[in-house]
């Protein structure tokens, strides 16, 4: 198991048998294991969509109607996310086992965030907003690779204590 950096928390271990508790407890696990497979999901058919605007220049309305929805359904997942570590760790965000992921979720809200702005304003043609989606989901893939590890991890966790 990973432990910690100094000044982070040093843990061998992912979760306390009472995080544990809790975790398996707590309605927030649910809607986390159905929200982030959806969000995959939207990820997908919206990455779809913006490559398929890029290389045609078609379907500009759905690519961005997509990436709206792809924000929402992110913004949704963090709010859930940080009453699931309020629940399970007692701080609503950057609790020690999950300071990295929730760095890298800063990231992807804020560029994320960025897209919305600029398209509501028109601070970026159409080409731009799309690269800054592809950004954004760059990003997102990172930290949606780290959510896996970290679940990996617990399952790992959970089988040793078995």
């Amino acid at each position: 198991m990973g432990t910690r950096t100094e000044g982070r928390g040093s843990t061998s271990a992912l979760y306390t048998p009472e995080q544990r508790k809790r975790r398996d407890e707590t309605r927030w696990t649910l809607v986390q294991g159905v929200l982030a497979p959806l969000q995959f999901v939207v990820f997908l058919v919206s990455l779809v969509l913006v490559f398929r605007y890029l290389m045609t220049g078609e379907g500009y309305a759905i690519a961005t109607a997509s990436i709206v929805i792809k924000t929402g359904v992110l913004y949704t997942i963090m709010v859930t996310g940080a009453i699931w570590e309020k629940v399970v760790f007692g701080q609503y965000l950057l609790a020690p086992a999950f300071y990295w992921e929730d760095m890298f979720s800063f990231a992807v809200i804020a560029l994320h965030t960025l897209y919305i702005l600029a398209l509501f304003t028109g601070a970026l043609s159409a080409s731009a907003l799309m690269a800054l989606a592809l950004l954004a989901y760059a990003v997102y893939v990172v930290n949606a690779a780290q959510f896996l590890l970290k679940l990996r991890q617990a399952r790992l966790q959970t089988e040793a204590v078995a």
